[in-house]
């Protein structure tokens, strides 16, 4: 004869608690509060009477799929994993699962994956891939989907968002390098329609200024994508206005070691006679030749904090969108020194 399921009851039974207070914690359900001591049990109790959860069941139940949208603009890059790594450990915890798109940098790609994720009906979306102005982004919003930017910010739209403090990080950067006797300082610019490239460039300007040095045009270089091939290409350009620099502020960490490829193609060295700062102090940014000075910002963490936006919006609506911005931090490694 078949063994019989094991139900819910039979969990309450073991445990000697309220059969509510097994579905909550063995369904994940946020907002009670039981002790975690009673919350082990259960689930202790779970494990021995051999308890499976039904996941399709329950989310019928309660209208929700337990999937989050995630939405990245290049997955080789290596900012993405650990603000994805956060995002997956957040949402795990709370009973959801991720569900990953990689736009490759393409508009069209964008739309198509995030209408395959409505399709799949996802509970919220976290978007990496934010531009200053995001029509996709007001749609979704109007659709009445849960929305969360991370790592981007967008200009003209009320949206939950988690980043870092741009203007800061540049300050740092600058100021460590004029600190170091550096003056004639280069910017290499990332994508001016994406909130990091554009919010870096105006706190470099602004930081210059405030130091009474004014910007040289001829020593800002713009970039099209955050890549290795697209800083090289900017300094290179930089090299070729002719005019004198003794150090670079990069506007991530790719963009930097382009500048590196750049530096040692003009017969030069990092950092005798250029130095160089990145940003996002992504992995082995320790590891470059020489390591990278950098500014930090904390991806997993991140990715944690974006979870947490979401599931809380999923939870039940604020009458306000959450804008978290986390601090960044200088990290001082070998591609900066005194100026030669």
């Amino acid at each position: 004869m078949a063994r019989a399921r094991t139900t819910l009851r039979d969990v309450a039974q073991k445990c000697g608690v309220h059969l509510s207070t097994v579905s909550r914690v063995l369904n994940r359900k946020e907002g009670y509060a039981i002790s975690e001591e009673v919350a082990d049990k259960i689930r202790k109790a779970a494990a021995e009477l051999g308890y499976k959860t039904n996941p399709f069941a329950y989310s019928l139940r309660v209208n929700r799929s337990f999937t989050v949208g995630v939405l990245v603009p290049d997955l080789s890059n290596p900012v993405f994993p650990p603000i994805i790594r956060g995002i997956e450990h957040r949402l795990a915890h709370s009973g959801y699962t991720a569900f990953l798109g990689d736009t490759d940098n393409k508009v069209e790609e964008e739309h198509r994956i995030i209408e395959r994720m409505k399709g799949r009906q996802t509970d919220g979306l976290i978007l990496a891939t934010a531009h200053r102005s995001d029509d996709l982004i007001k749609t979704c919003i109007a659709e009445g989907y849960h929305v969360v930017l991370i790592n981007r910010s967008v200009e003209d739209t009320a949206v939950a968002s988690v980043v870092n403090d741009d203007a800061a990080g540049i300050e740092m950067a600058v100021r460590h390098l004029l600190e170091l006797g550096h003056r004639q300082i280069a910017h290499v610019a990332g994508p001016q329609e994406i909130s990091t490239g554009y919010q870096r460039y105006l706190a470099f300007l602004d930081v210059m200024r405030k130091q009474g040095l004014e910007p040289d045009e001829e020593l800002v270089a713009f970039c099209h994508a955050y890549s290795e091939d697209e800083g090289k290409s900017a300094l290179t350009r930089i090299f070729e206005s002719g005019k004198r620099f003794t150090a670079v502020v990069a506007a991530n960490d790719l963009l930097a070691l382009g500048c590196y490829d750049a530096i040692e193609q003009q017969g030069l060295t990092c950092p005798d006679d250029i130095s160089v700062t990145g940003y996002n102090d992504m992995p082995f940014a320790n590891k470059f030749k020489p390591p990278l000075t950098t500014i930090h910002i904390p991806l997993y963490q991140m990715g944690e904090r974006a979870a947490e936006a979401v599931l809380t919006m999923i939870q039940g609506p604020l009458s306000q969108p959450q804008k978290i911005t986390v601090h960044p931090e200088l990290v001082l490694r070998g591609s900066t020194g005194p100026r030669g």
